[in-house]
């Protein structure tokens, strides 16, 4: 890490932005604490910022017009203020993020962890500068466990991926799979606890594959985090249906501190294009894990990420998609349109699917999910859960989450804010996006 002069960050005021998943969040949360400890504060709504941190995603096209246009609009809300970009866009074009007008820095994988010493004086520049480390190249593990402004934490466990899915940049844009010790991913737990933090949701690129590093495994990392006094509830973010061994289902089934929730890519229900998507396994390994779980936590919640529209996703492929997941017993799906990535394998595939196409396939999969998500609540109604609230805005009604992930809605009270509390689970809120409570004596 390089030596900083903090006397330049002192009186600065900083904006984040962030886009993208979990884990990019948990990042700018670190990267905010670091600059937090060298002197520079977060500006507070309506105040005009020195400093403006975009953390980018490029999962999608869409994902980097989001990108250029969070940074127009920081430019037009903080003029004159530096501004940084890093994530994967940012790794992933660096050369063309500089170019955007009014960016001053971008950093690339490597860098993101040590952001504040690449500050300098924050004086603007007239164009762009990028620093950024060949994927080949990326080594560092720069760990984060942060909440920003939520009540659950987001423990990063691990980072990259060596998968190389055919639809997929991340490994190019986040490195090869790394990860720290056990014993490091403890010490943060137990930080948490002594702040007060009462759940963590375990987060990685390639969760699952912990271990790479270090030697250890995924299990064992569960089983030593189970031990942290003072942490109630684990929950495990996204995690490989191959890499979700049934010694995990277990030790999660009899965990009193890991939560009866699990998270799981299929990306397609149908064979021909998940071999097509080079992913590393079939939709009968698939069905046998959704059934193990099953079978050893009924009321579990399983979501389940999806992509439609991918090259050589035929009508007749679709179709026995749909039909693989309408015969599963989950609980909600995460329903991604596919966009064509620069320097994926999958541009090599002849079909190509329409945009009409892809929004009808969208549409229907995003119905099955509202009927498969509220089924589940409905079964629910009526019984006794520990819900955990989160802090709500002023006016707003609190909401928190069952063990299995319902979300519950209640009256605000600021003296339940991180609190497990008794209730007994209702009908649906207006928007049917919760059930309602009783909170019990």
């Amino acid at each position: 890490m390089k030596m900083i002069d903090t006397t330049v960050f002192q009186d600065k005021k900083a904006v984040y932005y962030t886009l993208g998943c979990k884990l990019n969040f948990s990042e700018t949360s670190s990267i905010g604490k670091a600059l937090k400890e060298a002197g520079v504060r977060t500006a507070r709504p309506g105040e005009v910022a020195d400093l403006c941190i975009v953390n980018t995603c490029s999962v999608t096209e869409v994902a980097d017009k989001k990108c250029r246009q969070a940074i127009h609009r920081l430019r037009k809300e903080h003029p004159g203020a530096f501004i940084v970009v890093t994530g994967c866009y940012a790794q992933l074009k660096p050369e063309q993020v500089a170019d955007i007008e009014g960016v001053d820095l971008v950093l690339g994988a490597e860098q993101k962890a040590d952001l504040p010493s690449y500050l300098g004086d924050m004086q603007k520049r007239a164009h762009g500068v990028a620093i950024t480390t060949a994927m080949k190249d990326i080594r560092v593990f720069a760990p984060s466990c942060e909440r920003g402004d939520r009540t659950r934490y987001f423990l990063k466990v691990q980072d990259g991926c060596d998968y190389f899915c055919s639809y997929c940049t991340i490994p190019f844009a986040r490195g090869r799979s790394r990860n720290g010790s056990i014993a490091d991913m403890v010490r943060q737990a137990e930080r948490v606890a002594a702040e007060g933090g009462k759940e963590i949701v375990i987060t990685g690129v390639n969760t699952g594959d912990f271990g790479k590093s270090t030697g250890e495994t995924f299990l064992e990392l569960v089983k030593a985090l189970d031990n942290v006094e003072g942490i109630e509830r684990y929950r495990i973010s996204s995690i490989e249906p191959n890499l979700l061994t049934d010694d995990i289902i277990a030790f999660v089934a009899d965990s009193r501190r890991f939560m009866p929730h699990f998270h799981i890519p299929l990306q397609s229900g149908s064979d021909d294009v998940l071999r097509l998507m080079r992913r590393r396994y079939d939709t009968a390994l698939f069905a046998a894990k959704v059934r193990e779980i099953k079978t050893q936590m009924p009321d579990a919640f399983i979501g389940v990420d999806v992509i439609v529209g991918t090259r050589g996703e035929l009508p007749a492929y679709f179709e026995d998609s749909y039909r693989f997941i309408e015969g599963l017993d989950i609980t909600q799906l995460h329903v991604f349109s596919y966009s064509e990535r620069p320097g994926t394998q999958a541009l090599k595939i002849a079909h190509s699917v329409t945009p009409e196409e892809k929004h009808e396939r969208s549409q229907r999969l995003l119905a099955l999910s509202d009927q498969k998500t509220q089924a589940f609540y409905r079964r629910h109604i009526g019984q006794v859960k520990t819900v955990l609230l989160e802090h709500a805005k002023e006016g707003a009604p609190m909401h928190g989450f069952t063990d299995n992930y319902i979300r519950v809605e209640v009256e605000r009270n600021n003296e339940w804010d991180n609190r497990l509390v008794r209730m007994r689970l209702g009908g649906f809120n207006a928007g049917c996006t919760a059930l309602q409570a009783e909170i019990l004596p």
